[in-house]
């Protein structure tokens, strides 16, 4: 009996990571599905009581609303434009210069995505470079190339810097200054040595390109070529500088609060009522006044929703006796050495995370460092090699990065023949592989100098 249930609970997982690839198909509708009946049956049929409370016990609400605060801030500073004027300033102040546009466009996105959704940040600096490439007439292949690829590095720096960092810095009580300390240099180091080599080797054959797009985009009516010209003007014109630097100051606020607050709930919940109120939106009698329901109706909050299901089919794993099995398992082929064991978790989870979604491998493999934890290994080398592997791993094809397929999807728009597929899974591929090699070398560096 106890089998049937392991397999029941184990094809209700199945169901949500198939859903996750089909990109036509609604993942949510299926997630909310299998934890409903894969939490019915549990509770129906486990060899032990299964209290109902227990199921709404299992989800981490404060990562949950943690999610809600920084979602609705994203939201906040959208709608008033703030990264938009940051990227048209750099923009504006460095399209002349290739070069130092490329270091410091691929610089700021990669920053900015340290501290907010990279998918955001995607979007509001991939029509900044698209466009000033048809200005100045340069092919923006390379510092597309150079954007993407950090801001896939930018998860590493910050416990906020993706979906899966919150829960694993929840999980693990890690603050803003342990990723600091422990993540930073690895940071700095890989992502100026990815700028180094895009510069040498792909920034330079496109210094005497002259980049002028051609597609079926380009030979259509001409009402859509005054819509996108509109748009472009739009997206050019310059906010209020009293607006930007009331909001820019309270970013920078809301980022030291972060650093020096270890609680994240708290911190998010104050920056998100404090950005409403600096805001505050005219109202249907003229007046101002915060509007915080307005910002909630705009939320995405299908990842909220999703690691809610995450949450309870993990649950489900752990009353069924399946983590166990993988916690025996992975005990069972992983090495003793606290190097090598390093090594084994960084390889597992990028290997996982290539080919699974990483919000998943996150959820099912945590209860299993807390083994290696609880049983004597330091926690240091093991969380690092973790989180690399998790933020990393998922980079070796286009498909596992939002950012990426976000890239080919704008490329393809607006005719850069050169960003495609082909050339983001070799290129984004090798420097994947690279960042997990110089992952090793780093773990090797952190475990022989600590321990």
């Amino acid at each position: 009996m106890i089998i049937l249930l392991q397999l029941f609970v184990i094809f209700c997982f199945s169901i949500v990571i198939i859903a996750l690839f089909r990109e036509k198909t609604d993942f949510l509708t299926y997630s909310v599905l299998a934890m409903l009946a894969a939490a019915t049956v549990t509770y129906l049929f486990s060899p032990t009581l299964v209290p109902i409370e227990g199921f709404f016990l299992a989800i981490d609400w404060q990562v949950v609303f943690f999610l809600i605060s920084m979602f609705t801030i994203v939201e906040v500073l959208k709608d008033k434009r703030i990264f938009n004027e940051i990227a048209l300033r750099i923009t504006k102040k460095f399209s002349t210069n290739t070069r130092q546009f490329f270091w410091v466009i691929c610089l700021i996105s990669t920053i900015s995505a340290a501290f907010i959704e990279d998918i955001s940040v995607a979007i509001i600096f991939l029509p900044m470079i698209i466009s000033t490439g048809k200005k100045i007439r340069i092919n923006p292949t390379p510092i597309l190339l150079g954007m993407t690829i950090c801001i896939n590095l930018a998860s590493t720096l910050t416990p906020f810097g993706s979906a899966e960092n919150i829960l694993i810095a929840n999980k693990f009580n890690l603050s803003t200054d342990w990723f600091f300390i422990s993540l930073g240099i690895y940071f700095v180091i890989g992502v100026l040595l990815t700028l180094l080599l895009l510069d040498q080797f792909y920034l330079k054959k496109h210094f005497k390109d002259i980049w002028v797009p051609h597609c079926v985009e380009y030979e259509e009516p001409v009402e859509k070529e005054h819509i996108e010209e509109h748009e472009l003007i739009i997206m050019e014109e310059h906010i209020n500088p009293k607006l930007f630097y009331k909001n820019l100051i309270t970013l920078l606020i809301f980022f030291v609060l972060l650093i020096l607050i270890p609680n994240i709930l708290f911190v998010g919940l104050f920056g998100m009522l404090l950005f409403v109120f600096i805001n505050p939106r005219r109202q249907e009698s003229g007046k101002k006044k915060p509007d915080i329901s307005y910002y909630f109706k705009e939320v995405d909050y299908k990842l909220i929703f999703f690691f809610i299901c995450l949450f309870v089919l993990v649950y489900c794993f752990e009353v069924v006796g399946i983590i166990s099995i993988i916690e025996d398992f992975i005990n069972l082929i992983s090495p003793e050495d606290i190097f090598l064991l390093s090594i084994f978790i960084l390889i597992l989870t990028s290997i996982l995370s290539g080919f699974l979604d990483n919000l998943p491998v996150t959820v099912i493999l945590i209860p299993v460092l807390q083994s290696f934890i609880s049983s004597g290994f330091s926690s240091i080398p093991l969380l690092i090699a973790f989180i690399l592997g998790i933020n990393l791993g998922g980079n070796f094809l286009p498909q596992g990065s939002a950012v990426d397929m976000i890239t080919l999807e704008h490329s393809k728009k607006h005719c850069v023949d050169g960003m495609n597929y082909k050339k983001l899974f070799k290129v984004g591929g090798l420097f994947a592989l690279f960042h997990i090699i110089l992952g090793i070398g780093y773990l090797a560096i952190i475990t022989c100098l600590f321990f």
